[in-house]
């Protein structure tokens, strides 16, 4: 299938590794703190999909630049270093409007991407399935559309005076239709695709349904293996899993079917959470939601947060769920002196005290493990089984003979 990878937009060198130098704003909304990590993760994504970040610039603003997204005087310091240091990609934090990408792109002479743009690129490159393909080629031709505009500015000077249409608009036009022909056609297979997947479901008969969610590289995939020892790709990259896997899982007596879904990220494109909502009908059929949590992020907090809040957008039913706090192995803290006064912070509470925080609070269970050294997996496997059996004991009233029937099966 043909991505608009080719296009200049998503072109990113495979046979060598580009540099690249990071664009953030510090904002009323977002402090230095919350850029910096803002911008190690964007940093991250940058690695996923084959960029070097070498630079960070950032800049005080009370709202992005309307026309260049930072000051004039920022974006000629970011030429100066582009130039020097032959710099081939500048990476935005935020998404920019066709306007801002005409005109960075105009001073800075360099490949331009914004944060949206990156995601795309990386949910391109990872897409097995003709599903996902699907998916992430209808979401990027929904962001391409918009910004079509700035594609033939080197045409402009070729339009004919009153009356008259020169080539370039000719030739927006043009693309516009085959953009919105293209965008037509995949939500057509998209349609198909979903239909199929529905029988796949309605096949799998009655039995509970188990998703595991979370942010993305929070471990999902490492814990599927282990639950349902199979071998689910997984590595230490952003969006390592694009395709909803289901497995069946058999703890003791008793089966159910396993989920390992996309994981969320902050800042999400809008065109990507419309074109993955069907992927997500594993989340919205789930009985259970586990919810996974890398604990040795600093920003595990907010990370919970935004997947709550893309969880809503998804199904607005709420479900039962299982908060797993994950890479227990990696928590580190930095104890404070004792004549420290500063306030405390997450840098310096051990993990013991971080427990008996809001933590301690949570409705429903919650469970602090580590997949990668299979620390407390016994006790999720104990916790999965009550909580499937109690599923069971609903939806079955004679679930005695159930279990019977499953013993005899297996």
């Amino acid at each position: 299938m043909v991505y608009l990878r080719g296009m200049k937009e998503f072109i990113i060198s495979e046979a060598q590794t580009e540099k690249a130098v990071l664009v953030g704003l510090v904002t009323p909304e977002q402090n230095e703190q919350k850029v910096a990590e803002y911008l190690d993760e964007l940093a991250f994504l940058a690695d996923t999909a084959g960029v070097e970040a070498v630079k960070r610039f950032t800049q005080k603003l009370d709202y992005p630049n309307s026309v260049t997204f930072v000051g004039t005087g920022k974006l000629q310091e970011i030429k100066e270093y582009v130039v020097e240091h032959e710099i081939g990609v500048v990476i935005f934090d935020d998404e920019l409007s066709a306007k801002q990408l005409r005109n960075i792109e105009k001073e800075l002479q360099v490949m331009i991407l914004d944060r949206t743009n990156l995601i795309l690129d990386i949910f391109a490159k990872r897409a097995q399935t003709a599903h996902a393909k699907a998916q992430v080629e209808l979401a990027q031709y929904k962001y391409m559309l918009p910004r079509l505009t700035r594609l033939w500015t080197h045409l402009e000077r070729q339009r004919g005076g009153v009356g008259m249409r020169g080539p370039g608009e000719t030739q927006l036009e043009t693309d516009k239709r085959i953009i919105l022909d293209k965008i037509s056609r995949l939500k057509r297979e998209l349609v198909d695709i979903d239909k199929q997947k529905s029988v796949q479901r309605k096949n799998r008969g009655k039995m509970v349904r188990v998703a595991l969610v979370g942010y993305t590289n929070v471990g999902k995939s490492t814990l599927m293996n282990l639950l349902s020892k199979s071998e689910v790709f997984a590595e230490n990259k952003l969006f390592a899993t694009l395709d909803t896997t289901v497995r069946k899982v058999i703890i003791e007596n008793l089966p159910f079917l396993l989920s390992d879904t996309v994981g969320f990220i902050r800042k999400l494109p809008t065109e990507l959470v419309e074109s993955f909502k069907s992927t997500l009908d594993e989340v919205r059929e789930a009985d259970l939601l586990v919810h996974i949590v890398d604990i040795s992020h600093p920003s595990f907090e907010e990370q919970i947060e935004v997947v709550n809040r893309t969880l809503a957008e998804i199904d607005k039913q709420e479900k039962p769920m299982i908060m797993v706090f994950n890479k227990v192995d990696a928590f580190t803290f930095v104890p404070k002196e004792a004549d420290d006064l500063t306030p405390r912070t997450r840098e310096n509470i051990d993990l013991d005290e971080l427990k008996r925080t809001w933590m301690n609070r949570l409705p429903g269970d919650c469970l602090f493990i580590s997949a990668k050294e299979r620390t407390n997996i016994e006790a999720l496997k104990a916790l999965l089984y009550e909580r499937v059996k109690q599923i069971h004991i609903t939806r079955f009233p004679y679930n005695d003979f159930l279990f019977q029937h499953y013993e005899e099966e297996e």
